[in-house]
């Protein structure tokens, strides 16, 4: 079954950023992973890899690719 999950207001800019981060958000949603609700709400999708989530959150753009 998928997350749903709220972001946070603003990024906190730490390394690695947080999982309710904003951009992490949507560099999962870029690469397929998640799909975006309203402003503020995500869907994350079972398919979400540890490795997945670690390269979004990496301070790299790794996840990108």
């Amino acid at each position: 079954m998928p997350t749903t999950v709220t972001v946070k207001k603003s990024c906190c800019k730490d390394k690695p950023r947080c999982k309710k981060c904003p951009v992490v958000l949507k560099r999962l949603a870029d690469a397929g992973l998640a799909e975006r609700r309203d402003k503020r709400t995500y869907v994350v999708s079972d398919a979400v890899r540890k490795k997945d989530l670690k390269a979004a959150r990496s301070p790299q753009l790794r996840a990108a690719r």
